[in-house]
């Protein structure tokens, strides 16, 4: 029995073939690619965008940027509340920066700058309302005691250490 006689079309057909099957694995992985990018830039501009509306928040209550917490704890208890929200935004849009951007040290030490002034408030709260911090997470909880250790601010004094 004769070998069936391959035409030369069939032979670049089969080659054809599997460079279509090529390009397609590339393109898959090129738009797979994409969508990984389009998350990473997402969350990057969101991140930024809840610690500008942070920023924009600091400078319409300044009261709350500077606190003085004795004189907060002893006011109007929706005060006292208002405050704790303007910590938990601060908190949330650390860790969102913190979170899109883990390379960059300038956003740690920005949160760690502007936390500073709360860690007296942090510090009560960790025994006097435990789960208020627990709400953000474990990233967030172990950057708020590094920067309280780093700063020298443990319970039950919870002062804050002049610079």
């Amino acid at each position: 029995m004769a070998a069936p006689d391959i035409q030369w079309w069939q032979r670049y057909g089969n080659f054809a073939q599997i460079a279509s099957a090529v390009f397609a694995l590339v393109g898959f992985a090129a738009v797979l690619l994409q969508l990984s990018e389009i998350r990473h830039n997402n969350r990057a501009t969101g991140a930024r965008q809840v610690y500008l509306a942070y920023t924009d928040l600091n400078f319409k209550h300044p009261e709350y940027a500077l606190p003085e917490l004795n004189k907060l704890k002893v006011g109007d208890p929706a005060v006292y509340e208002r405050y704790k929200s303007f910590v938990s935004y601060l908190l949330y849009a650390c860790d969102g920066v913190m979170s899109a951007f883990p390379d960059q040290q300038e956003w740690r030490k920005s949160c760690s700058y502007e936390i500073r002034e709360h860690l007296p408030f942090l510090c009560e709260t960790q025994t006097s309302d435990p789960d208020f911090l627990e709400t953000f997470g474990g990233r967030s909880i172990d950057f708020v005691r590094s920067v309280m250790q780093r700063n020298g601010v443990t319970a039950p004094e919870c002062k804050l250490k002049k610079a």
